[in-house]
């Protein structure tokens, strides 16, 4: 088994801080890590739906990195604060991301995440 990290230019403090990969390409698949909106300064918008938008583009960045696309997605969990409130909002950002045919998709309200005030964080797998 060879695993390779994938780690876009804009994401590199996620590797060097964090200590881990923004996507690890392993046996045709590529894992990404969970992206909240937060910026590369840890920036994050109050408007969830920016954040929303945010995530999604951390998303692209990593696939991108791998040579990969939106299209190679296979399975999106998606963790939020207060999934009622925005679920409509994040299924129209996303369906602006997500091609067909569409990946598998699970949606969890969660408490809280590490950054205060973050709504959404987006974790996928991806084939190449």
């Amino acid at each position: 088994m060879t695993k390779t990290a994938v780690v876009p230019d804009d994401l590199r403090s996620f590797y060097e801080d964090w200590r881990m990969s923004p996507g690890l390409a392993c046996d045709g698949f590529v894992f990404l890590t969970g992206f909240t909106g937060a910026d590369q300064h840890g920036v994050l918008p109050e408007d969830p739906e920016a954040q929303m938008r945010r995530a999604f583009e951390k998303v692209g960045s990593v696939l991108r990195a791998a040579g990969l696309g939106f299209d190679a997605i296979v399975e999106m969990t998606t963790y939020h604060v207060g999934l009622r409130d925005h679920l409509e909002v994040f299924k129209r950002v996303r369906a602006e991301y997500v091609v067909e045919p569409f990946p598998a998709w699970t949606a969890i309200e969660v408490a809280g995440f590490v950054r205060e005030g973050a709504v959404i964080e987006i974790r996928v797998i991806a084939r190449e």
